[in-house]
């Protein structure tokens, strides 16, 4: 018996042969169904169905639920209205980050936060904490459990969406979302937001409606080349697009402006938990840079391995692979500001060895705008 936990679609892993699951951050969760380079590719050319239901939900609400947030988080919550999500950061004092996470308004006092897997505990206990000066004018419910969330990525998910939803969608912009709408027949919170660079949706759902609907999108999306993905292609699809991973672009040590998202920072919205310092950082210049990697010589750049200037380390990949779209061998690497204009030469340390790369434009893959 695992000690690891399960989302409630787990059963459902079984009825694909290519199914294999792995211990991510204490979930056994698919890294693949068919093969990371066949999922990739379907979600860059069709679409792609993940089981990201690992993901974490908060209800904050009350009358200073608003206020809250604004001092939790670097986006500015304020521009929020009802049926509006943000991208967003929490940040410690020193300028660190708690974790990256969305921000839904649900309505005028009451909002609905979804957090990394890894950093729910984290997390929750940080609001929590923080919230205690608000004096109950801040309610905090986790919704975790009884949530499951299922991603629809791909040039070809707003066909397959459309297709079984009660509502029209075709006006539904990205960042928006729609409550109580049904797919399928099954009422869910819909968002037209994603982690792959392409267009595509999420849908939160009641834990116990969560296989009916997956299997109703997957019928759904048998025409259009719909296949399910595992967290391989996720994580390869995120990275040609530049779009951080916590605990490897983002952490605790790594500040948002040094991970390159400063656009989700307001630092001229008002009082928020490390603003002084990364108003210092920004005035004095960030000390490190989020860069692109492009090797020269032949070798694939992992996490964690050294970058090298000169002869001296001066900085470390964050996230690395061989592009599947692209077929060149590619690198997020955080380097000292010094090494990070686009074309400067730099070495990777692989397998002992210091092999040539140079600093190259991000993200690597950009979609091509809709006409």
């Amino acid at each position: 018996m695992s000690d690891l936990l399960r989302t409630p679609l787990f059963p459902l892993y079984g009825q694909y042969e290519g199914a294999r699951c792995i211990d991510f951050g204490g979930w056994e969760l698919p890294v693949q169904f068919g093969g990371i380079q066949k999922e990739h590719e379907a979600v860059r050319q069709a679409a792609g169905l993940f089981d990201v239901s690992h993901m974490g939900e908060f209800v904050i609400e009350g009358p200073d639920a608003e206020a809250f947030l604004q001092r939790m988080t670097t986006n500015n919550v304020s521009d929020l209205v009802p049926g509006k999500a943000q991208y967003t950061l929490m940040c410690y004092p020193d300028g660190g980050v708690v974790d990256d996470l969305l921000v839904y308004k649900l309505d005028e006092q009451k909002f609905m936060l979804v957090v990394n897997a890894s950093n729910i505990g984290k997390d929750w206990d940080w609001l929590e904490e923080q919230s205690r000066p608000f004096n109950g004018g801040v309610l905090m419910y986790d919704r975790s459990d009884a949530t499951a969330l299922l991603a629809l990525q791909g040039p070809r998910a707003a066909a397959i969406i459309g297709g079984i939803c009660d509502a029209d969608i075709s006006g539904l912009e990205s960042y928006r979302f729609m409550d109580g709408v049904r797919v399928g027949g099954i009422a869910v919170l819909l968002s037209r937001t994603g982690y792959t660079g392409e267009d595509g949706f999420e849908l939160y759902v009641p834990a116990e409606h969560a296989a009916e609907l997956w299997q109703a999108l997957m019928r759904a999306g048998e025409p259009y080349g719909l296949v399910p993905a595992g967290l391989g292609a996720r994580d390869t699809l995120r990275f040609e697009a530049r779009l951080p991973l916590y605990g490897q672009e983002l952490s605790a040590s790594i500040s948002p402006l040094e991970a390159g998202v400063g656009m989700f920072v307001k630092l001229n919205k008002g009082e928020f938990i490390g603003q002084s310092v990364l108003v210092e950082q920004k005035s004095a210049g960030v000390p490190r840079k989020l860069v692109g990697l492009e090797m020269i010589d032949r070798g694939i750049p992992r996490t964690h391995y050294p970058v090298f200037a000169d002869g001296v380390q001066v900085g470390e990949v964050t996230t690395g692979t061989q592009s599947p779209t692209l077929k060149r061998n590619l690198g997020l690497a955080l380097v000292d500001s010094r090494y990070a204009a686009v074309d400067t030469l730099l070495e990777v340390e692989i397998r002992g060895k210091l092999l040539k790369a140079k600093v190259v434009p991000t993200p690597f893959y950009r979609r091509a705008k809709s006409k």
